[in-house]
């Protein structure tokens, strides 16, 4: 499907992958209009403290003057909402009237129990888009009770420019080298799992926000190698680490992550929690190294650490896997903007071939 015609008002940050997704639809051939609706709202770091403890949904009528300033008499043909946390039904109304399709596209768990009211008024909008784009089996039925139209449920993706291998000189590699590494926030859980691979002798680099505040810190400090990484920085520490761990936030109820594509897409060897989604996405022992516990991951990492061949011979399967299976951003926005265009809204897509 041309593209080159269509018209998008990107509504999001301006970071990270919700940056990587918007991008995609600009190689696709989209003119993409990139507003972050956090920058609509005061710079205080109370907006931010009262999303995420009280409910977003406060500051939709503030949401709804900005956008009207901001949009002016533009059409759009598709207006992307990526996340919604402080989209209500009455902004959604005010992008009803610039654009023909309304969707929204988000990799958070916004009907899950971990974010709590965060995702008030993304729960209070969903009967009023077009579509509705989610990457957890649990959120369809729970969409469906709230009054969706349309949902389509993908797997996250991996960016074809942000994610792609980098050359490495002799200087990367020794600025980057690890053996294993764990690139991510602190979570409570986290804490005790990383100190219970060090203690089974896991040669272990963590790097990412907030570690300081593990009640484990003392014991983790000499493991950690710095904050969070992006671009260059975070494809490098990849690349050059033996072995990268993938952990899941169960509260999230996550079955696979970002991190889940974006390391193979590296070249990364993934060693990752056994769950029905990375078993669907990686064969075992083949193209990923899965475990149950600390235990079996302790095991799995010192086991490959200890085998060069084979480790290099599953990072390379794996990177073979991620690109047969083509789980990059490109595909997966074109097929929502595809979708989000066609003349009527339906039911719930909720079948085999969208996990293609």
């Amino acid at each position: 499907m041309n593209f080159n015609d269509c018209s998008v008002l990107y509504l999001g940050p301006g970071t990270g992958t919700c940056l990587d997704r918007a991008n995609a639809l600009r190689r696709l051939g989209a003119r993409v209009e990139h507003l972050n609706l956090r920058d609509l709202l005061p710079p205080s770091h109370w907006i931010d403290r009262w999303t995420w403890h009280v409910g977003g949904h406060w500051f939709g009528f503030w949401l709804d003057r900005a956008l009207t300033h901001a949009l002016g008499d533009r059409h759009f043909d598709v207006c992307h909402v990526d996340g919604g946390e402080w989209v209500t039904p009455s902004v959604l109304e005010r992008l009803h009237r610039h654009a023909r399709r309304v969707v929204n596209y988000n990799i958070d768990d916004p009907t899950g129990p971990r974010d709590g009211v965060r995702f008030e008024a993304y729960r209070q909008a969903v009967p009023h888009y077009d579509l509705l784009v989610v990457v957890r089996e649990e959120n369809v039925p729970e969409l469906k009770l709230l009054g969706a139209r349309r949902v389509m449920r993908v797997f996250r993706s991996a960016d074809e420019v942000t994610h792609a291998p980098r050359s490495l000189g002799a200087n990367d590699r020794l600025a980057w080298a690890s053996e294993g590494l764990f690139l991510g926030s602190w979570f409570p859980e986290r804490g005790p799992f990383l100190v219970s691979l060090i203690e089974r002798g896991v040669p272990l680099t963590i790097r990412g926000p907030s570690w300081h505040k593990a009640p484990e810190w003392k014991r983790l400090q000499p493991h950690w190698a710095g904050d969070a990484l992006a671009g260059d920085g975070y494809a490098k520490a990849i690349q050059c680490a033996r072995v990268n761990l993938g952990l899941l936030s169960h509260e999230n109820r996550d079955r696979h992550t970002t991190r889940s594509l974006e390391i193979p897409a590296l070249g990364g060897l993934l060693c990752a929690e056994r769950t029905s989604e990375h078993l669907e996405l990686y064969r075992e022992g083949e193209e990923a190294l899965f475990w149950r516990d600390e235990q079996e991951c302790a095991e799995a990492c010192l086991s490959i650490l200890a085998d060069e061949p084979r480790r290099a011979r599953i990072a390379h399967a794996g990177a073979l896997r991620f690109r047969r299976d083509n789980h990059r951003n490109e595909v997966v926005m074109q097929r929502i903007l595809s979708t989000a265009l066609d003349a009527e809204p339906q039911t719930v897509i909720d079948a085999p071939e969208e996990w293609a």
